[in-house]
């Protein structure tokens, strides 16, 4: 005799959380998300539908297998996953659980998910996020990309919060959760650099170029005593 649990017919969706890496399309025209764990190399979208991350041909998800959308009841559990050391630059996701689940203890596996608020954490130097930037890997046709401040996201390929919410579609929300540091508003990743830095730059650049022409004398007043022992 098999024993089956009792089948569930909530009269709306379960609510989840998880953490994920925002990814970014090649071409800069789609924008989506990948798993940290299993699952990880197959990017998916604000709403979509689970697949085996085995390749098999059941579908998710399946009680002898992992497969399906992964997320848990408690946001706090979430997010006591980011103070791991790999998963800093991960985002919080707070979904929809939709189709076919089975409940566990602490979470739920689905058959499909969406998702409906994306929370990124401060960038890398403590500062609140404006932008989500290229982290400096990816899969192939999908750069992974990390919570940036004003600062760190330029010179790299970066969307804006809402900019990644407009590519991803399907009335995604994306926040900034809170930062050590006040972000500098004088910049954006659109804007480029302002007084400050360029007045920075300029400084550096007088700087090598004293360095340069002192070079230069040195190098013609040792010419000019080779030529006088000559």
């Amino acid at each position: 005799m098999r024993l089956r649990l009792p089948a569930e017919r909530p009269t709306e969706p379960p609510t989840g959380y998880k953490i994920a890496r925002p990814v970014l399309s090649q071409d800069g025209t789609r924008a989506g998300f990948t798993g940290v764990s299993l699952g990880g190399a197959l990017p998916y979208a604000v709403l979509d539908d689970a697949s085996c991350a085995y390749g098999l041909r059941h579908r998710p998800p399946a009680r002898r297998c992992d497969c399906g959308f992964h997320c848990v009841h408690d946001r706090a559990a979430a997010e006591a996953l980011l103070c791991t050391a790999e998963h800093r630059a991960a985002v919080l996701l707070e979904v929809s659980v939709l189709g076919a689940y089975i409940r566990f203890e602490r979470g739920f596996r689905s058959a499909r998910q969406r998702v409906r608020t994306v929370t990124a954490g401060p960038c890398g130097c403590g500062a609140a996020a404006v932008a989500l930037a290229d982290a400096g890997w990816g899969r192939p046709g999908w750069r992974v990309l990390a919570p940036a401040c004003p600062g760190c996201a330029r010179g790299r390929t970066s969307v804006s919060l809402t900019g990644f919410a407009r590519l991803a579609g399907q009335g995604l929300r994306v926040v900034a959760g809170s930062g050590t540091a006040a972000p500098d508003t004088r910049l954006t990743p659109a804007t480029g650099p302002g007084v400050p830095e360029l007045v920075a730059e300029a400084a550096l650049l007088q700087a090598r170029l004293d360095w340069f022409q002192s070079q230069l004398a040195r190098l013609g007043e040792r010419g000019a005593e080779a030529g006088e022992q000559g």
